[in-house]
């Protein structure tokens, strides 16, 4: 048997044949995937909310603005009432998984108590909800042609537009968006 490739630390870049609405044109950065299955975050689809509205309903105000006009993610279909903050790493909270050195992911509250102290790190964002496959159903999804997949680049998540990340991340694989199509082949 062939030995996986896991794709931990990559983005996911659905193709344009994909229409399940909570995947069509979306990045997903994977968190984590292994034999028992993968996790990730759609990082290009905004919420109608703002990090400062979340905070406030947490009783945690954000006294700097620009925290609190930070919009919240809509991070995928699963477990969508919890909160996924994809952070810089290097600080302690009570639930963080380090994906690289360059990335972490926080499901605690003691990481928005920090964002909204101002004490938490530099480049943050949160979700709301996740995306998830079990063993097996992401390879089964490549294979269909479903996803092009590249390694991630953390100034994509943080520094790019959301509406510009479907497009910043298939040019990373070195194809023109405008050039898919939305139908899919097999060789």
């Amino acid at each position: 048997m062939a030995t996986a490739t896991w794709l931990t630390d990559h983005f996911l870049i659905a193709m344009p044949a994909l229409q399940d609405p909570n995947f069509a044109r979306s990045v997903t950065y994977i968190c984590q995937h292994d034999h028992d299955g993968a996790m990730g975050i759609v990082i290009n689809r905004t919420a109608d909310l703002t990090l400062g509205e979340v905070l406030r309903q947490l009783k945690l105000p954000a006294e700097d603005p620009d925290v609190g006009d930070a919009r919240v993610y809509i991070g995928g279909p699963v477990q969508p009432e919890r909160g996924f903050v994809l952070h810089d790493p290097g600080q302690e909270f009570d639930s963080t998984l380090n994906v690289t050195p360059r990335l972490a992911i926080t499901t605690s509250r003691d990481v928005l108590a920090a964002i909204a102290a101002g004490t938490g790190p530099r480049r943050a964002m949160l979700a709301l909800g996740c995306a998830g496959w079990s063993a097996g159903q992401l390879e089964s999804e490549m294979r269909d042609n479903a996803w092009l997949t590249v390694p991630a680049d953390e100034s994509l998540i943080f520094d790019t537009p959301p509406a510009d990340r479907w497009e910043a991340a298939a040019r990373l694989v070195g194809i023109d968006p405008s050039r898919l199509h939305d139908y899919a082949g097999h060789a």
